[in-house]
C-alpha cells in the first residue's frame, strides 16, 4: 500500500536495527564529526590571510560574542546535517535521498514557495498578538531605536540572508526528516514521530529557561505535524527560515546577535505569541493542501523493500 511521510523508511531495507543505528549515528555525527569536519576549510581560511588559527578558532566557536564568521560557521555546521541524512537514507535504509524531501519524491518547489506566502500570513497574526501582551523580560527586548549600520552589521545581514536558509533546512532535514522517518519507522505511529524528533530538537538548543524550551518544543511539534499532513519538508522549511530571517532581522536592526543566539532566559508571556503564529500557519497550510489536493502519500505502491533504489554501480 502507499505509504505516509513518517513511515517511508519502511519501504526501504527491512531490519529494526537500521533506524536505530541511524538515529544514533546522526546524534553522534550532529554532535561531534560535522562541526569538527566544518571547522577544517576555516582553519585553511584563517592560515591563508595570516591570522593565527587556534584563536580565529576559538573566537569563531564563541557564541557569547559571535562574529559574522562564527554565525556562518554555526549555519554551515547545521547545513551539513542535509548531506548526513542523505547518506544514511541511502547507504543505511537503500532509498533515494529524495524520500527525505517529500513523498513526490523531490522538493516540490511549488509547494515550497507557497508555504513562504502563508508563513508571512502567520507572522502578521503574530505581531497582532505581540502588540497586545507584555514585554518578554528575556533581556532581548527591542531597544525601539535602529543600530548604526556599520560593515559588521553589514557582514552579519550577507551571513543571515544566504547562509541561514540552509541552516534552517539542515535542521528541517535531520528532526523533521531524518528522525521523523526513523521513528515512524520504529513505532509505526504518526504521534511517536512527531512528539520524539520534537522533544529531541528542543534539547539539542542546550540550557534555557522552561518557557524557551517549551516555546521549541511546541514549534517542533508544529512543524512535525505540517510534514506528516502535507507529506513533505517544504512546510517546515518555510517557517523555520522565515522565523530565523526575522529573528536575526530583529536582532541586527534593534538588539543584538548574542542575546538571540543564546535566549535562555524569557516569560510564559511569549508562548501565546508563537503559538498564535504556529497554530495560524498550521492551519493555513493544511488548509490550502487540502485545497490542492498535495499528495500526503508515496505515489505508488510501497511494500517492504518496494522503495530500494538500484545498487549504485563500483
Amino acid at each position: 500500500m502507499a505509504l505516509p511521510y513518517h513511515l517511508v523508511q519502511r519501504g526501504g531495507r527491512a531490519g529494526a536495527w537500521r533506524p536505530i543505528v541511524g538515529v544514533v549515528t546522526l546524534i553522534l555525527c550532529f554532535l561531534f564529526v560535522v562541526p569538527l569536519l566544518v571547522q577544517i576549510p576555516f582553519a585553511v581560511g584563517l592560515a591563508l590571510v595570516g591570522r593565527d588559527v587556534t584563536e580565529g578558532l576559538s573566537r569563531l566557536l564563541d557564541l557569547d560574542d559571535p562574529t559574522p564568521l562564527g554565525l556562518a560557521y554555526l549555519n554551515v555546521a547545521l547545513a551539513g546535517a542535509i548531506v548526513v541524512t542523505w547518506l544514511l537514507t541511502r547507504w543505511l535504509h537503500g532509498l533515494r535521498p529524495g524520500w527525505l524531501a517529500s513523498i513526490a519524491p523531490r522538493i516540490r518547489w511549488q509547494w515550497l514557495m507557497l508555504c513562504f506566502a502563508l508563513s508571512f500570513i502567520a507572522l502578521i497574526a503574530t505581531l497582532i498578538v505581540s502588540a497586545l501582551v507584555p514585554a518578554s523580560g528575556d533581556g532581548a527586548e527591542i531597544s525601539g531605536e535602529l543600530n548604526d549600520f556599520t560593515s559588521t552589521t553589514r557582514d552579519f545581514l550577507l551571513v543571515v540572508l544566504f547562509l541561514t536558509p540552509l541552516q534552517a533546512a539542515g535542521e528541517e532535514y535531520a528532526f523533521r526528516g531524518y528522525l521523523t522517518q526513523a521513528f515512524g519507522n520504529l513505532f509505526g505511529h504518526a504521534w511517536v514521530a512527531v512528539l520524539l524528533p520534537a522533544l529531541l530538537f528542543a534539547l539539542a538548543h542546550g540550557a534555557q529557561s522552561a518557557p524557551v524550551f517549551f516555546d521549541r518544543f511546541a514549534f517542533g511539534v508544529v512543524a512535525g505535524l505540517a510534514v506528516v499532513l502535507t507529506g513533505g519538508l517544504e512546510a517546515g522549511i518555510a517557517m523555520h527560515v522565515l522565523n530565523n530571517w526575522f529573528a536575526f532581522g530583529i536582532a541586527l536592526a534593534f538588539s543584538d546577535m548574542a542575546s538571540t543566539l543564546n535566549p535562555v532566559g524569557g516569560t510564559w508571556w511569549t508562548i501565546p505569541v508563537t503559538l498564535t503564529q504556529s497554530l495560524v500557519y498550521l492551519g493555513l497550510v493544511v488548509w490550502v493542501a487540502r485545497r490542492m489536493g498535495v499528495a500526503t502519500v508515496t505515489p505508488t505502491a510501497a511494500g517492504p523493500g518496494e522503495l530500494v533504489g538500484p545498487r549504485p554501480r563500483v
